[in-house]
């Protein structure tokens, strides 16, 4: 029964638990017994308080018993990505910096799972500052993936996905500056959500200008991505950006008709490098959007400048960020975040002016483009989940990678047009590791992607097979 309940959906669960079915704490048990039988062999929870969270149960447990409406999420163990503040509970940013940091408040995103009655555990494995897409750190090591514990489980949001992909979690939240969302759930066959700008709010925040960076939920299934957008969704006046709309909106049904839909197939996003295994583990995805009635057209979206856009943004963005850390404690930081820093401190305010210009442009091209299509599929990545101990790809199907930004530019392009992008479970390479799909929608169509990505998982069923180390 105990490892029946961790790999229930979200949805599921929260319905056992209104309906009083299963009690909270039960359900904590469960997962607090399942991460003591598999975490410590991949690594994805690094802080966990086992009596904050057994107090949460029983609160949670005495609140419906005394007639309190349940939130969404009431009674759902969760674990915060090590990049969201989290009062009274150590928040690393996974930086030796922090190695022993407690915040005194919650970040906006970690208050309003709490107030939809979420429970928190403690937090999931990040690289330094969220910097990579290999989650690894010298404070907490390496997370592992559970399809195959010596390779990487991608990042930055990976000890979320590894934690779902275990049954460790039934939901879990991180954040995508340029594929840490979707990455993380390519690799460990879950679903990982990238909303549009402003969706979710994040507060704290240096630069609430900034809509590059994005937080959002991952789960195992597009239902329990909804269930979450129901709780995280909503304006906040602290982000003058934020979406008018609330989490009702993403209450409604899932289920739509795709007969006729166009779909733009993408091989490659206009040229990148993929190895054969990721290109053949995706193929079988084209069929299935046919199969749901989609017309489907291969076709490449014009993201010319999207690269530079990209680079200029986030290293203005990092020496924003972090560039007192740099000044006053160099030595504590991993080379690739001093790069990106230093690269940040490198630019001109014409460089700065020239990038959003230029994503100015990209908006309107890619807007057209979408005006022709309603959604477009693309992949992911670029390689398929790799040795844990490589920091980066430094080579794509004979061609070599410079930084380790480069073999991500399947996702970080797509950031650059700040339309709203999913991964979802769409197969395996013949060494039996997961690929997923990227689906892309029109600007704030964030419901629609879902709808699709739930009419895709429904004709698949991938998201059910389960790693070899829970199978």
């Amino acid at each position: 029964m105990s490892e029946e309940l961790c790999f229930k959906t979200a949805v599921e669960l929260a319905a056992l638990l209104r309906s009083r079915a299963v009690s909270a704490e039960e359900v904590m048990h469960a997962h607090l017994r399942q991460i003591e039988r598999v975490n410590p062999t991949v690594n994805a929870i690094v802080t966990l308080d086992v009596e904050r969270a057994l107090a949460g149960a029983r609160a949670a447990d005495r609140a419906l018993a005394g007639g309190e409406p349940p939130g969404v999420l009431h009674g759902l163990p969760i674990a915060h990505k090590d990049l969201l503040p989290t009062r009274g509970m150590r928040t690393t940013f996974g930086s030796p910096i922090y190695r022993d940091f407690v915040p005194d408040a919650d970040a906006l995103l970690a208050e309003r799972l709490r107030n939809a009655g979420a429970i928190c555990i403690g937090k999931t494995n990040t690289p330094e500052f969220g910097a990579g897409s290999q989650t690894f750190n010298t404070v907490f090591g390496a997370t592992r993936n559970p399809w195959d514990p010596s390779r990487t489980c991608g990042g930055s949001s990976g000890g979320a996905a590894v934690a779902l992909a275990c049954g460790m979690l039934p939901i879990a939240d991180g954040s995508d500056l340029g594929g840490s969302l979707r990455n993380p759930a390519s690799f460990c066959n879950v679903v990982g959500l990238r909303p549009s700008p402003g969706r979710v709010p994040s507060w704290p925040t240096l630069n609430a200008w900034f809509t590059l960076a994005v937080l959002g939920p991952m789960a195992r299934t597009v239902q329990d991505v909804a269930l979450m957008m129901q709780a995280i969704v909503g304006p906040d006046v602290r982000i003058p950006f934020s979406s008018p709309e609330t989490g009702r909106h993403f209450a409604r049904p899932l289920a739509r008709e795709f007969k006729g839909v166009r779909v733009a197939w993408s091989r490659d996003l206009g040229g990148l490098p993929f190895e054969p295994a990721v290109v053949r583990a995706l193929e079988p995805g084209r069929r299935v959007l046919q199969a749901l009635g989609c017309e489907v057209e291969e076709a490449e979206p014009d993201l010319r400048a999207a690269d530079r856009v990209f680079r200029v943004l986030r290293a203005w963005h990092f020496e924003a960020a972090y560039g007192t850390l740099l000044d006053t404690q160099r030595a504590q930081l991993k080379d690739t975040v001093v790069w990106n820093i230093e690269e940040g401190r490198r630019l001109s305010g014409h460089d700065v002016a020239r990038a959003e210009i230029e994503r100015t442009e990209l908006h309107h091209r890619i807007g057209t483009f979408m005006e022709q299509y309603e959604f477009l599929a693309a992949p992911v990545v670029q390689v398929p989940p790799f040795d844990v101990n490589r920091p980066w790809v430094t080579e794509i199907d004979g061609q070599p990678m410079q930084t380790y930004l480069d073999w991500m530019k399947s996702c970080y392009l797509i950031s650059a047009t700040g339309l709203p992008a999913l991964s979802i479970p769409c197969g395996f390479t013949e060494e039996g590791l997961p690929v997923g799909l990227q689906l892309i929608a029109r600007h704030q169509d964030d419901f629609g992607l879902l709808q699709l990505a739930y009419a895709f998982q429904e004709q698949t069923g991938t998201w059910k097979q389960r790693a070899p180390l829970v199978a």
